[in-house]
């Protein structure tokens, strides 16, 4: 098999183009000062991720901006903070910041070149569309 064989090339968005990691790190930064918490990056994400698993347990359909305002409401009151309704959006609106790994870019208008490019991804679409923003490139299917 040779990758001449293939017409089409499908991605997973976040995690392998978009550094969702980093993204979320930097959007929880004001709710851990709010805490007056200092939390390393790896320590914010487990803290994150467990949050975000009990959250889908309980509530398997929200689309994902509703996800992350919901998991940041819940993170906020574990910590025993108060923050605004905004706090709880503007943290989902991050999404918009997160940005695209160093070489997603180049990397997908080079394939681009060659390939029609299709994202499968749990993300809503206008999340996707906030995302795709730093990918610049066109893609054929999401």
């Amino acid at each position: 098999m040779k990758i001449s064989d293939f017409t089409t090339l499908t991605f997973d968005c976040y995690g392998t183009l978009i550094d969702w990691e980093t993204g979320i790190f930097n959007a929880l930064v004001p709710l851990f000062k709010s805490a007056d918490l200092s939390i390393d990056k790896e320590a914010s994400l487990s803290l994150y991720s467990k949050t975000e698993s009990r959250i889908q347990a309980t509530h398997p359909d929200l689309i994902y901006s509703d996800l992350l305002r919901t998991v940041h409401e819940a993170m906020a009151d574990d910590l025993g903070v108060k923050l605004s309704a905004d706090n709880h959006k503007a943290f989902a609106a991050s999404i918009k910041d997160w940005p695209a790994f160093p070489d997603s870019v180049q990397s997908l208008q080079y394939l681009k070149e060659h390939f029609k490019l299709v994202i499968l991804s749990n993300v809503d679409r206008a999340g996707f569309a906030l995302s795709n923003i730093h990918l610049k490139v066109d893609f054929d299917a999401i």
